[in-house]
């Protein structure tokens, strides 16, 4: 069985005493996701497998959000907040007049075995790019890598935190990553700057990132990939085919260009004269799709899949592992 550590009671008590007293009610073995307060809303409690509304507090009032600010940390420039020594992420909503009206209040985790399902591909020093829709585990995953890589294997980790989400909020980073070593951004656009400096000032063997989500981190995570150092990250998109056809971030799988051909090449190939094609080496190895919190899909060289699913358009085989209730691995193609 996985280990879990999630503080939650860290969490519960910066809420206002009424939505504790309400929460304390609820009877569920759910996992506990979000608590979500907006300016006259009910209270929402999300799970992993409901939604429940705290119909007893007919609406959050401005004191509620208010209550639940003054004992959090500072929110940055991408109005995101923690709890210090945890792994709880608050996130605001702003009004036009920049007042926090609307918090999303998200359980943070650190669980030990969530990766033992692709332990065997972390070890491979490859580079490794995980995908999925947000809430399946990305973070929660890149934690326990950074565990593993810093404090099993032994290697020199550093993780880029723009949100202090992956190793929580404060200075000193939370011991689920393990021995690994923390650079916080000030700025999030700043994130591929700082990504770029980590390689040049601390010689990593192992750099994690979280959400790369613009050309400019695309970019430098290529430049780090070509320097020899293990690159490990995620990305927005629930599948390979969305980042193929991202702009911004398709140069992660090697970048995309249209490509005329001549008469007789396009006869050869039995295509159009203008195709499209990769345009270099992809930046990751292996691609992971989260498509739930215990099914993974795995693409293994990228080139080929890239390259088929241009000309062809479909994907080659892929293999799926399954963690089951007993946490033991099924894999198959």
């Amino acid at each position: 069985m996985n280990n879990i550590e999630d503080n939650i009671d860290e969490l519960i008590k910066v809420l206002p005493p009424r939505v504790i007293e309400e929460l304390n009610k609820i009877q569920k073995n759910d996992i506990l996701l979000e608590i979500v307060l907006d300016l006259g809303r009910e209270v929402e409690i999300r799970y992993d497998k409901s939604v429940v509304y705290l119909d007893n507090i007919p609406y959050v009032t401005k004191e509620d959000i208010d209550y639940v600010i003054k004992r959090i940390g500072n929110f940055g420039q991408d109005r995101r907040a923690g709890i210090e020594k945890t792994l709880h992420r608050i996130s605001g909503i702003q009004n036009r007049k920049g007042e926090i009206i609307g918090l999303t209040c998200r359980v943070g985790r650190a669980i030990k075995g969530s990766v033992d399902i692709i332990k065997d591909l972390i070890k491979t020093g490859k580079n490794i790019l995980i995908m999925g829709e947000p809430g399946v585990g990305k973070t929660t995953k890149l934690r326990e890598i950074a565990r593993i890589l810093s404090t099993e294997i032994g290697k020199r980790v550093i993780v880029i935190d723009t949100s202090n989400e992956i190793a929580g909020d404060g200075d000193i980073p939370h011991l689920a990553i393990g021995r690994a070593r923390r650079m916080q951004v000030t700025n999030p656009k700043e994130q591929h700057s700082v990504m770029i400096e980590a390689v040049e000032n601390h010689m990593p063997e192992v750099i994690i990132i979280d959400e790369i989500s613009t050309s400019e981190e695309a970019l430098a995570a290529r430049t780090i990939a070509e320097r020899g150092v293990q690159l490990i990250g995620t990305a927005h998109g629930s599948s390979i085919e969305n980042l193929i056809a991202n702009p911004t971030l398709n140069d992660l799988i090697g970048g995309i260009q249209s490509v005329t051909l001549g008469d007789e090449e396009a006869r050869r190939r039995q295509t159009q004269k203008t195709i499209l094609e990769r345009k270099a080496p992809p930046t990751f190895d292996i691609i992971i799709e989260l498509q739930s919190r215990n099914r993974l899909a795995i693409h293994k060289d990228i080139e080929n899949v890239v390259d088929n699913y241009l000309r062809f358009g479909i994907l080659p085989d892929f293999e799926v592992r399954i963690l089951e209730e007993d946490g033991k691995n099924n894999n198959s193609k």
